[in-house]
């Protein structure tokens, strides 16, 4: 079982990835969706966790070696508790990022030691990226603080955004991820996690979401 499908049946079993083909998911935009992703929820199971913990570490030592990596940051909030549980596995230094300063104190955005001469090699991490237009804030934050940031992890990609490739390339950061929404799909087709007519919404949804929702939009309207 290859890494995107072990991590996709963790996700289906844990409940950490929902389908609704009947009543989409309204999201914070307003849109609907009927698919819903809350990698925070994976924290909470033991087993899944640590599994899914061992093939990022896997995954990053294949893919950047961790001779090349100095340091790990997790962006606030949910790319914490990822970011520890990596530097654990990688025994590396660790960071977090916040999206603003703190206000008061320090007045830190950048939590934890960070050396303040060289360029230390990081890698952002966080949950899950859709488009990955909201890591410029922790890039900058990092390479204003003298990081050299050339790769970004997170556990779930969703891989159906046009915008996501293109935010990288702008930004210079490779994206590493354990799986994404078609590795999911295939893994519900698999084990008949969802009804046919669940799985077919979903499948119409990942081919073209910008024209289900505007469909769903004018159905419902």
């Amino acid at each position: 079982m290859t890494f995107a499908s072990k991590t996709a049946w963790h996700l289906l079993e844990t409940r950490s990835v929902l389908c609704n083909g009947a009543q989409p998911f309204k999201l914070t935009s307003g849109k609907f969706s009927p698919v819903y992703v809350d990698i925070r929820r994976l924290i909470g199971f033991t087993k899944a966790r640590g599994e899914i913990m061992d093939m990022a570490a896997a995954l990053l030592k294949e893919k950047i070696g961790a001779d090349h990596i100095d340091y790990l940051a997790g962006g606030e909030t949910a790319g914490i508790p990822y970011a520890a549980f990596l530097a654990e596995r990688l025994q590396k230094p660790m960071v977090y990022v916040r999206k603003q300063p703190k206000g008061f104190g320090r007045m830190n955005q950048i939590e934890g030691y960070f050396p303040e001469d060289g360029a230390p090699r990081t890698v952002l991490v966080e949950d899950l990226q859709t488009d990955g237009g909201s890591k410029k804030v922790f890039v900058d934050a990092l390479r204003n603080a003298g990081a050299q940031v050339d790769h970004a992890f997170v556990v779930f990609h969703y891989g159906i955004f046009k915008a996501s490739a293109e935010n990288m390339k702008a930004m210079g950061l490779n994206l590493h991820a354990l799986c994404t929404w078609h590795d999911v799909l295939a893994a519900a087709k698999e084990t008949n996690a969802f009804d046919t007519h669940t799985l077919n919404t979903v499948e119409h949804f990942l081919n073209d979401p910008v024209g289900w929702q505007d469909h769903y939009a004018q159905k419902t309207a």
